[in-house]
Order: structure tokens, then sequence, then C-alpha cells
């Protein structure tokens, strides 16, 4: 966890991902430049992180709209396959 953790628990980097989920992207590429630029990282590894934090309380105290919202894209992609 980042040594700069907020109230809920969350570190900055689970924080900003959260964020980043909330926001519209207008077309293809534009949310990975973003994972890139903003939060430095390969969007592979940006996805890894955001499922985890799928399964994680705390991001659920601190989002519950995204997070449900979330679960419930990856819920129905698992179901599909």
């Amino acid at each position: 966890m980042d040594e700069d953790a907020g109230e809920q628990g969350l570190g900055r980097r689970e924080r900003d991902i959260l964020a980043l989920e909330r926001r519209g992207f207008s077309g293809p590429g534009v949310k990975e430049r973003a994972i890139r630029e903003e939060l430095g990282l390969a969007p592979v590894r940006y996805y890894q992180l955001l499922n985890a934090l799928l399964d994680d309380p705390r991001a659920l105290a601190h989002d519950p709209v995204t997070v449900n919202r979330l679960r419930r894209v990856r819920e129905r992609r698992r179901t599909e396959r």
C-alpha cells in the first residue's frame, strides 16, 4: 500500500485508478494513453491493479458506484466466455 494512504486506507495510486475509471473516454487508445501519461503504468499492469482493486473492500467503501459498476461489467464478461 502507498505510504500516503488516505482515511479510507487506499493509497494515492489506488484512488487515482478509481478516478480514471470514473471518466468517460471518447475513442480507442485515449484511455490507454491516459493510463500511461497520468499514472505512469503500462495498460496491462493498470488492468491487473484495477482487477485486484475491485475485490478490495476499501475500494468499495471509497467509491461504491464505480466499483459496483465495474464488478457488474467484469461478471458479465466472465459469463459471456
